[in-house]
């Protein structure tokens, strides 16, 4: 169990929000690793060249024509991906870069890496050869100083001018190294304007969310207040008016009602309580997330084991929507389920707070149903995610990642 949480709140950290990815990986590779990375990248540009060159030339005449571009522009596409998924491979190799596996860049975005690419890479090309070309001169110079064929004016002056080449030559290769990493994540992933549209639409997503489960939970707390709390009352205020008539006429049964009466207000208390809880635990202010999640343990009739593993205090809006998860799971298990046990688990990663929680009953829970759509929406809201995990036989298991940051 540890391990999967581990890799649940790695995966979250790599990631980040959903539809965000900046295309590096984890650990920075060295520079020895840098270099022929580099190289290599001035070969796949020339070969992109290349095959701009001749593959436009042959479809140059159906690109002209109307009828024909469609078709022409997608076969000039198709091979200019592979050409693509070549420099994909080098980063990935050399560079350690890590890109979103499942999305697709669109012809012209891959047509305009490619071109960019030949010419910023025709560009490296000449600066390293100019590079090389500084280190033969160096070397002559150096050879010709061990001889004695070198006054020291023109040692300093040859000194001057070559670390000035080669201070721009190091710039305008770190410089054009930026570059190619910049181009292969506008290419190999989305790019900030196709970020921030997704953005906006899972924000807007969200909100319409949270509003229909905020009128679903008011809908279940009057349902629950009408059926429940209500009938209670009315069941309790006709004990205490029938002991009331029966005082006269009969007042040895007005004992055996007050004493239903009793009973019946210690029910309504108990189920009013739940209903405020339902809405908001007081115990979260008080007590805190620990204390809150032990009432629901004592209030279910399941066995409960529960793993706290948070070192440290949590947001308000993060400890409140744990609670829930917890509460709404546990809910579900104890009438849905038939479960016999439930295990609890909290443990923070990094700034990420993930809720496991499972049971051993007969699964087959519905993802669709107004409990869990209301967790998962109260979930989204914070840029979480929710996982659920429920075939039928079982076992269920809900799994909640909710940043902490």
């Amino acid at each position: 169990m540890q391990g999967d949480l581990t890799n649940i709140a790695t995966h979250h950290l790599f990631l980040g929000a959903p539809g965000q990815h900046d295309g590096r990986g984890a650990a920075e590779p060295s520079w020895p690793r840098r270099i022929p990375g580099a190289l290599l990248g001035c070969c796949t540009a020339m070969l992109g060249l290349l095959y701009l060159l001749i593959a436009g030339t042959a479809l140059a005449a159906f690109l002209l024509w109307p009828r024909t571009r469609t078709r022409a522009l997608a076969a000039l596409a198709s091979g200019a991906r592979r050409v693509a998924a070549l420099d994909r491979a080098r980063r990935f190799v050399f560079f350690g870069d890590r890109f979103p596996e499942h999305y697709k860049s669109s012809d012209q975005k891959v047509l305009r890496y490619l071109a960019t690419r030949s010419y910023t890479g025709l560009l490296c090309t000449i600066v390293v050869g100019l590079l090389g070309f500084g280190v033969i001169l160096a070397a002559v110079l150096a050879v010709r100083l061990v001889q004695g064929r070198l006054d020291l004016q023109e040692l300093l002056t040859q000194a001057l001018l070559g670390g000035v080449l080669l201070f721009l030559d190091v710039q305008g290769i770190y410089s054009l190294a930026v570059l190619d990493a910049k181009l292969a994540r506008e290419c190999f992933g989305p790019s900030e304007q196709e970020v921030l549209r997704q953005r906006i639409d899972e924000l807007a997503t969200s909100r319409a969310a949270v509003v229909q489960a905020v009128d679903a939970e008011r809908r279940r707390i009057e349902r629950d207040l009408h059926d429940g709390i209500q009938q209670r009352l009315v069941a309790l205020a006709m004990l205490l008016g029938r002991a009331r008539r029966s005082r006269a006429r009969n007042p040895e049964q007005v004992d055996a009602l007050l004493h239903q009466a009793h009973q019946e207000s210690q029910e309504v208390i108990t189920e009013l309580r739940e209903a405020t809880w339902r809405i908001y635990p007081s115990a979260l202010d008080s007590l805190g997330l620990k204390e809150a999640l032990s009432g629901v343990s004592e209030r279910c009739s399941i066995p409960i084991r529960m793993d706290f593993e948070v070192d440290r205090a949590l947001p308000q809006t993060v400890e409140t929507a744990a609670y829930f998860v917890v509460s709404e799971c546990v809910t579900n298990a104890a009438k849905h389920s038939g479960a016999t046990a439930i295990s609890i688990r909290l443990a923070l990663y990094g700034a990420v707070l993930v809720v496991r929680v499972e049971d051993n009953g007969t699964g087959g829970a519905d993802p669709s149903g107004s409990g869990l759509t209301g967790l998962r929406s109260r979930v989204g809201a914070l840029d979480g995610l929710l996982h659920i995990d429920s075939p039928l036989g079982g076992p269920t298991t809900i799994t909640a990642e909710l940043p902490c940051a």
